[in-house]
């Protein structure tokens, strides 16, 4: 007596995409619930409630998206062509501070959910925020997903503190980990934007409930060489010494990392997720999938988030993975097609740490699969000497758009290419309504150079005024010798090496922003320590008392990023470069404190020395009675009238 299913798929060609690559012609899938109960010739003998006929086409498993970040299928096409670090702290995170709620994340996942459907997707990892949001989402268009929640060690749009993230991870771990179609997982972004103490944490908390972590490690070589100079080695290493590896991890991107780095993740059951477009065009490089696989690491492939990418088709990023492979090795046999598609579906479910369900179509595993309709003009004709040709066709020739029917846990979610689960036309409009007023908060921001300054660096205005002048002096002895003297008294000293990038825009209105490196040294000449900072100046020339002049107020903000970065970010018309040695002293005299500088100009060399003086002020007044100080102290140090400069080193340069 034949068995009873519910559903039972005939007339296909079935890739199983199992151990074997086993591949079964003109064959069957029986589906009971949400699981597989027979795959072969053994699915014939079952009666079903509903069959389908698959008319010849290709039945195998739902593609396993690695790594993505679903939501930002909002921020599509936000700001391409830019660094990485670009990218992200002077686009992404900003915007993502003023737009994500639940409600930014809900709508993104669900356009992003329905984008993966279309393309064959039925399981994928994500990390962002309010993950729980996307969890919910997810759910309810009927995909499966590791849905790991972002902790960071800096405020996020969902947590305050990274303590508040943690917090948020183990409340959503814990009311999910039993979900038929989530697995909850605390994310830590990257080493970067973490501690030890919340990598050590995330990875306790995950392995307190046994989910996955996920994380992502040596994405550029800039992370790389920043973790040799802050520790002293690379970032595996480093996270190991963390005990990031006492979870089961999934480490996204991994571009740059060494055979040691690759065996580690290997002995840890680390599973690594490679994104080749968004690595490709954000610079960062492509990993060494190949090595990787020769070495038996668990590799997925993933399309990364919609804003890096900019699409979320897997069938583009397998082909893109065995393309790569074979240009960067210079072998054409590298990652073979049937490679490469076994990385897009059992090997994604094994990095993911899910392989026990989904990622091949075997009896027991979740009823995860898809429908390809490889007649198309793009794939004819077919040849059928060799049992591989079909992964060729599928990998080379295929795209997404073959994909006829998708089902995921034993649901349909996608039959004859419309969608069941979600409304398209609704979310492709509600998209459109956010991009509207991404665009105009963008704009509206990037107004001025002080704008762009306070959305990147938490740029504060000095309110106060200065009076200022600068004279070139005869020798560095006789202002030392004042300095020493009884004439004045020197509160605090100190001495640098100072590198100035100045750079100024089409519009003088915009004022000009300096890019300050100071490296402090001692007596001697060590350097002791480094800082950086941000200036923005304007019309800095509010009035002259003599040769002193009263500047405006300034903008400042720290510097936390590289002169590149500010240089991309700005974007500006024109660029100066002076670097200096410098001694700096806080003086009172007559009363009155005043900063002087003790100047050697290195690049462009000028001859000599120059002193500046300087004073906060906040009334006219009180900037003419210390202009008439400063002038007097000028005096002691040998300057005269004439020596007084009335431009900065910047304009000097330009003479």
């Amino acid at each position: 007596m034949a068995e009873a299913c519910d559903l039972l798929l005939t007339n296909a060609t079935v890739l199983t995409m199992d151990d074997r690559f086993t591949i079964h012609p003109d064959s069957a899938v029986a589906v009971s619930g949400d699981s597989l109960v027979a795959v072969g010739p053994d699915a014939g003998r079952w009666q079903a409630r509903e069959t389908v006929d698959c008319r010849g086409r290709v039945v195998m498993p739902g593609l396993v998206n690695a790594h993505t970040h679903a939501a930002m299928a909002l921020l599509r096409g936000l700001a391409d062509d830019l660094r990485l670090d670009v990218w992200l702290m002077g686009y992404m995170m900003p915007v993502e501070r003023e737009f994500v709620s639940p409600d930014f994340v809900r709508l993104g996942t669900r356009l992003g959910c329905a984008e993966m459907i279309r393309s064959g997707i039925t399981c994928f990892a994500d990390m962002y925020y309010f993950e729980e949001t996307v969890a919910e989402a997810t759910a309810e268009a009927g995909l499966r997903a590791l849905c790991a929640q972002t902790i960071l060690r800096f405020p996020s749009p969902d947590s305050s503190s990274f303590e508040d993230g943690l917090a948020r991870a183990r409340d959503f771990i814990a009311r999910w980990r039993d979900h038929p179609l989530i697995v909850p997982a605390p994310g830590p972004h990257a080493p970067y934007t973490c501690t030890p103490e919340i990598l050590r944490s995330a990875a306790e908390l995950a392995a307190e409930f046994d989910v996955p972590l996920h994380i992502h490690l040596s994405e550029t070589l800039a992370e790389v060489e920043q973790s040799r100079a802050l520790h002293g080695m690379p970032v595996v290493p480093w996270v190991k010494k963390q005990g990031l590896f006492g979870a089961k991890v999934l480490a996204a991107h991994c571009v740059h990392v060494d055979d040691g780095e690759m065996r580690a993740l290997k002995n840890f059951g680390a599973g690594v997720a490679h994104n080749p477009t968004s690595n490709l065009k954000l610079g960062a490089g492509v990993a060494p999938v190949v090595r990787m696989l020769e070495l038996g690491l668990d590799v997925g492939i993933g399309t990364d988030g919609a804003a890096s990418n900019n699409d979320l088709d897997m069938f583009e990023e397998t082909r893109l993975a065995a393309l790569l492979a074979k240009g960067i090795g210079g072998d054409p046999t590298a990652l073979p097609a049937r490679d490469a598609l076994a990385m897009a579906t059992r090997g994604g479910a094994r990095a993911l740490h899910m392989a026990h369900l989904t990622g091949s179509l075997e009896a027991g595993k979740r009823a995860d699969l898809i429908v390809i309709d490889l007649d198309r003009l793009h794939n004819t004709p077919a040849f059928e000497r060799d049992p591989n040709a079909v992964y060729a066709q599928i990998v080379y020739a295929s795209k997404s758009t073959d994909v006829t029917d998708v089902l995921c846990n034993g649901r349909w979610l996608m039959r004859d290419r419309t969608l069941l689960t979600l409304n398209e036309a609704d979310l492709c409009e509600e998209a459109r309504g956010y991009a509207r007023r991404i665009d105009a908060f963008l704009g509206s921001r990037e107004l001025s150079v002080l704008q762009k300054l306070v959305a990147v660096g938490g740029a504060i205005e000095q309110e106060s005024y200065e009076v200022q002048v600068k004279a070139r002096v005869p020798s560095a002895a006789q202002v030392l010798q004042v300095i020493d003297s009884e004439e004045l008294t020197v509160i605090r000293g100190s001495r640098y090496h100072q590198f100035d990038t100045y750079w100024s825009f089409d519009d003088p209105a915009q004022g000009r922003l300096r890019y300050r490196e100071d490296e402090f040294l001692d007596q001697g000449g060590k350097v002791t320590g480094a800082r950086a900072r941000l200036t923005l100046t304007g019309g800095t020339r509010e009035d002259r008392f003599g040769d002193v002049l009263l500047h405006r107020s300034r903008y400042l903000a720290p510097a936390t990023h590289t002169a590149r970065f500010y240089r991309e970010y700005f974007r500006p018309a024109a660029e100066r470069v002076v670097e200096k040695e410098r001694q700096r002293w806080l003086v009172a005299y007559r009363g009155v404190e005043f900063y002087v500088h003790l100047d050697r100009l290195v690049n462009p060399p000028a001859d000599g020395f120059f002193v500046e003086v300087k004073s906060r002020t906040w009334s006219r007044r009180d900037a003419r009675d210390k202009a008439a100080i400063i002038t007097a102290l000028l005096a002691l140090f040998g300057a005269r009238p004439d020596d007084a400069i009335s431009d900065g080193y910047v304009e000097m340069i330009g003479r």
